[in-house]
């Protein structure tokens, strides 16, 4: 049933006899990347939702389009709580009641690096959404000296569309804007994407970030209070980073866990954390009242070196159990998994787990990445054949890349980790595993050398989890789960007057939203194949395959009743299309919004701005972003990507089978005309 929004201007009492806790944001406000230190966005959205439940509320979102409307919902009853990075100032405080601030902050100007100073007595035009506090400083507002100082100095360029903080900060990238402001917060987070951008200068002094609520609700101010002061939020971001122990990470209520962005530890998937470290130890946290920190490092960062520097409180990272890191100073739980080193072949190679591996590969080709232990084992190899291998370094190659290279017949063989190859195998089946390439290697967490009670903590989650009920599940999700949808056997089309059972629903909804019903026809074909219980590893359900908390957001449940589910999906690609700029074509828009709607906006908007600095077509899906897209499964690529690791084949793949069942429609269509014409 869609959530209907109502008038509520009571305290907590009178939300209580609700059952529901009304959050508001603005449109295109959504920090979907992998957390980082320093981005509050998709913590504190979660904190907002613990928070209701903690109150035995239900959290429901309420979008207003821009920053400008937020008071006025709130004040008019249409919402409850501002729960977004919102400044309190001296002018919003007169309207509204702020809780105790969650952070302090520095307003910054940022600018392209090669800009040009404006000429004296020229104003410098600064790109802010509608209803943004920062109009005040850039004003010359008189809450403190150094705004006072800035009167008359900058131009206010308004926007009126909804705009997110990468939009704002690709703007002045590319020269649309000449200068915005964010806060520091965000610009420690966001700025290391944009190497174009620097801050120009601090235009105050810290002010607070805070949540905001009626004047007519000091309840709801008291409990929201207590219950961010018990969660250890204020200013958490700028405290110190000790070398802990079990008994300091259950004071902070936090456990800080150092790791990597791939498919086998912590990604996204359609805005989801995903991964099975990651799933593992939200479970540990969860049974121990401690809320989880991810930490990705830089790509030349060691591990080890993070942890022994305090960065984390400890290491989830698929990581191989090996002499050389206990000499670091580092201690391992016990292993939850075991892997072998496998060579890889084409589906047609004969020889599959074939123990002479070292005849299969005399004198051959082997793909691998040099940095990885495959190359040394396979030098190794080739040191004891009278005819050696041949070892190809492809720099920054992933398992994902190396197996397709294989599969396509570009090497004949490559290498890796049985895990990978087991993920692998839940997409596709066109490779074989011919044999091993060394003995088993055990993987585990670790920590230091100090932590004996933490290590005491994690062995005894993995004792009483490990190979549990919790544990497979988890592990098949990952591992064994195809997370492809087997077609039916297929009857041919004859006729596009009927294409699936649910045409009547689909047609309804994508008039109202000005849609193709026969491309949202092809896209659940591709989704879900007309399965309205369909459901996927990630726990997307139904004919569109939608996500639950995407279709909370949209006051939608029951996913698994076809209208429900159709009304989402064309809500959601809705929504995803209006996140696009406006000066993209027609059908290109249809691209991306198919891509985002299988990816995430967030990979989509990596893979624009990858294009652009290869010189290729942002705007442009085929053959441009596209290729760029492919590149984003790629090390040296996706570690400076906002939103990291994803398999880019799937978008791509997507889009294209999508259009051309699209296509095939069409031409069943033509040739039912042109039959039905009168000789």
């Amino acid at each position: 049933m869609a959530f209907k929004n109502y008038i509520e201007k009571g305290d907590l009492a009178d939300i209580r006899k609700r059952g529901t806790l009304r959050l508001l944001a603005p449109v295109g406000i959504s920090e979907e990347s992998l957390p980082r230190d320093g981005l509050p966005g998709s913590t504190w959205r979660e904190l907002a939702e613990k928070f209701a439940r903690s109150r035995g509320l239900q959290p429901q979102w309420v979008y207003v389009q821009s920053f400008a409307d937020l008071i006025p919902a709130l004040r008019e009853g249409r919402g409850d709580i501002i729960a977004i990075n919102f400044t309190r100032t001296k002018q919003r405080a007169e309207q509204v009641a702020f809780t105790r601030p969650l952070q302090y902050v520095r307003e910054l100007l940022v600018t392209r690096t090669d800009a040009q100073r404006a000429e004296s007595g020229q104003p410098v035009q600064v790109a802010l959404r509608r209803g943004s506090a920062f109009a005040h400083a850039l004003a010359g507002g008189s809450e403190n000296a150094v705004a006072t100082e800035q009167a008359g100095r900058f131009e206010i360029r308004y926007l009126d569309e909804p705009a997110d903080y990468d939009s704002l900060l690709g703007g002045v990238a590319s020269g649309k804007y000449p200068a915005t402001v964010v806060d520091s917060n965000l610009a420690d987070a966001l700025l290391p994407f944009y190497p174009e951008l620097a801050v120009s200068e601090t235009l105050n002094s810290k002010r607070a970030i805070a949540w905001a609520v009626r004047k007519q609700a000091p309840v709801l101010v008291q409990s929201l209070n207590e219950f961010l002061t018990g969660e250890h939020l204020i200013a958490e971001q700028m405290q110190e980073r000790p070398l802990r122990d079990w008994a300091q990470i259950k004071e902070s209520r936090t456990l800080r866990v150092l790791t990597r962005n791939h498919p086998a530890s912590y990604f996204m998937w359609k805005g989801e954390l995903m991964g099975f470290d990651y799933d593992l130890l939200r479970k540990f946290a969860e049974e121990q009242g401690l809320r989880l920190s991810m930490v990705v490092p830089g790509p030349d960062v060691d591990l080890g070196e993070a942890l022994n520097a305090g960065l984390g409180d400890m290491i989830a990272a698929s990581l191989t159990v090996t002499e050389a890191r206990r000499e670091q100073g580092l201690s391992f739980t016990r292993p939850y998994m075991e892997v072998q080193e496998q060579v890889i072949a084409a589906k047609a190679v004969n020889g599959a787990d074939n123990t002479d591996i070292a005849g299969m590969l005399t004198g051959a080709k082997v793909a691998v990445n040099p940095l990885t232990s495959y190359y040394d084992n396979l030098d190794q190899l080739a040191l004891q054949q009278n005819q050696p291998l041949e070892i190809v370094a492809v720099e920054g190659a992933t398992t994902e890349y190396l197996i397709e290279a294989v599969a396509n017949g570009e090497y004949p063989f490559t290498v890796a980790d049985s895990h990978l190859v087991a993920i692998e195998r839940t997409y596709r089946d066109d490779f074989t595993v011919i044999g091993n390439l060394a003995g088993k290697q055990q993987i585990a967490w670790a920590v230091r050398n100090q932590q004996p009670d933490l290590l005491k903590k994690l062995n005894g989650f993995l004792n009483a989890k490990y190979r549990g009920l919790f544990f497979n599940v988890t592990y098949n999700k990952y591992f064994k789960e195809s997370k492809r949808i087997e077609a039916p056997l297929q009857e041919r089309l004859r006729s596009a007057s009927k294409l699936s059972p649910y045409d009547p629903i689909v047609k309804e909804y994508a008039a109202k939203m000005n849609r193709d019903w026969r491309m949202i026809v092809a896209q659940m074909y591709q989704e879900s194949r007309f399965d309205p219980k369909a459901r996927s590893f990630a726990g997307a359900r139904g004919l569109m395959q939608v996500l639950p908390r995407t279709a909370r957001q949209m006051g939608i449940t029951d996913l698994y009743q076809p209208e429900n589910n159709i009304r989402a999906g064309i809500s959601y690609l809705q929504w995803l299309e209006d996140r696009f700029p406006k000066r993209l074509e027609f059908d290109e828009r249809i691209y991306f919004t198919l891509a985002a709607y299988n990816a995430g906006h967030g990979h989509v908007r990596d893979a624009r701005k990858l294009a652009q600095s290869l010189g290729k077509d942002p705007d442009r899906w085929f053959g441009n972003v596209e290729e760029a897209m492919l590149l984003l499964s790629k090390p040296e690529y996706y570690r400076k990507a906002r939103f990291g690791y994803v398999r880019g084949r799937e978008p791509v793949n997507y889009v294209r089978e999508i259009r051309n069942r699209y296509l095939g429609y069409l031409s069943v269509a033509r040739k039912e005309r042109l039959e039905n014409q009168p000789q």
